[in-house]
Formats: structure tokens, sequence, C-alpha cells
């Protein structure tokens, strides 16, 4: 039986995201080509002050308020592509949230202002610290909330304020926060843990929210082979 393949957290242009490549028409044609049914493109949100630009926006010459035109231009760009390519393949436009200070009425400001069709709600912060670009910002983060167990803790917390906040269509990356730990098998499975994961995974099945598996670390040679988005076959509107 042939099964078309489909995208919920669509990936990121190199024309809208500091650490992706080609433009959103060249991401939207390889989805085309490789014969998906429908996308999700999810670009990041603008931050909501200057302290959360990201290094890489920086180094770009990016302020707020260049990221908040780009972001303005994203939507209408994408919404373009979506009409251009209606008779190819089914295009949702999304934007994938971040989780700091502000960022909450940051993003219900652009879901009233853009009425995207849904929402990723993702992590890159605990306590306004990013964790996931490099080991050492991961180590400060840890080293801020008295430790990896912590580091955790704090996150899967924080990630279930974000979730009953914007109660987005899509959990991005649930646990993402394992990314520099070697020892997250065992760490994930600590009572401490363990009982926050399933609080948060129980609140998600409770709004009927999809998941976001993190695949990245199959990339890096992890042998978690099981991984299957929930969403494979379900569009988020």
């Amino acid at each position: 039986m042939n099964v078309s393949p489909v995208s919920i957290h669509g990936g990121h242009s190199g024309e809208f995201c500091g650490h992706a490549h080609d433009t959103l028409e060249a991401v939207i044609q390889a989805y085309v080509q490789k014969g998906f049914a429908w996308v999700g493109i999810t670009e990041h949100m603008p931050p909501a002050s200057e302290r959360f630009v990201y290094p890489e926006e920086i180094d770009a010459g990016l302020d707020v308020d260049a990221l908040k035109t780009r972001f303005a231009a994203y939507m209408q760009t994408c919404r373009q592509l979506r009409d251009a390519y209606r008779d190819r393949i089914r295009i949702y436009v999304g934007f994938e949230t971040e989780t700091y200070t502000g960022s909450i009425e940051l993003a219900r400001e652009l879901i009233t202002t853009y009425a995207p069709d849904y929402v990723v709600g993702s992590m890159h912060h605990v306590d306004d610290l990013p964790f996931d670009s490099n080991e050492d910002d991961y180590a400060a983060a840890a080293a801020h909330c008295g430790g990896i167990d912590g580091l955790y803790a704090r996150y899967f917390d924080q990630q279930y304020e974000m979730i009953q906040a914007l109660n987005p269509r899509v959990v991005g990356h649930l646990d993402i926060i394992r990314i520099f730990d070697p020892d997250y098998r065992s760490r994930m499975i600590k009572p401490v843990i363990w009982e926050k994961i399933m609080r948060n995974l129980e609140l998600i099945q409770s709004l009927d929210l999809i998941l976001d598996f993190n695949l990245r670390p199959l990339t890096k040679g992890a042998d978690e082979r099981t991984c299957v988005r929930r969403s494979s076959k379900r569009p988020p509107g």
C-alpha cells in the first residue's frame, strides 16, 4: 500500500531562519518532489526582546524590529506559496513558539495578528537560559538549576506551564532537554523526572494535541529507532 508522507513541523528555511538553508519555495518544492500529501510550515516566532535575539541573528545584523519584519514577510510569503502550490500539495501556515519571559504574551499577539493555521509550542530555554545550541549553554543552564536533574525538572515544569497557557496544536520535541546528556536513559526514568514527563503527556492527551518527536539524535548515532510522529497522518486543522 502506498502511503504519502506528511510533515507537521516542516522545518525552517534559510530565507527566514539563520540556522537553515534554501528559500522557503525551495523547501516546499522539495516536499512536492518527495510526494508529500501535506506539510505544515513553522518558522520561528520573533524574539520578545533584544535579550532573546540569537547570536546568529546578531551576527547577521538583525534586531527585534528586523526579526518582526522578517516574520511578517514569512507569513505573507508562505500564504502566497500555499496558494501557488495548492494543486500539488496542501500547505498549513504556522509558526514555532519560544518559552521565556514575554514569549507567551507575544505568541498570543502574533496569533491574533496573523491567524496562523496552528502553532508548535516549543522550548529552547529554561528560566530564560538557552540550552540546546551547544554544550556550554547546556552546562550553564544545568548549573543554574542545581544540576542536570534540576534542569530536567525545571524544563518539564515550564513545558507544562507553556502547554496550559498556549494550548498549542503541536508540542515540539518533547524531550529535547536530553540533547547533551549522555546519561538521559537512566535520568529520564528517575521518579521525580518521570512523574513530570507522565504529567505532561497526560495533559497533552487530555487536550488532544499532536506530539512532534525530536528525531535529530538519530542522525548522531542514537539507537531509538521506533520514534514515529503521532501526527503522521493527521493535519493540524
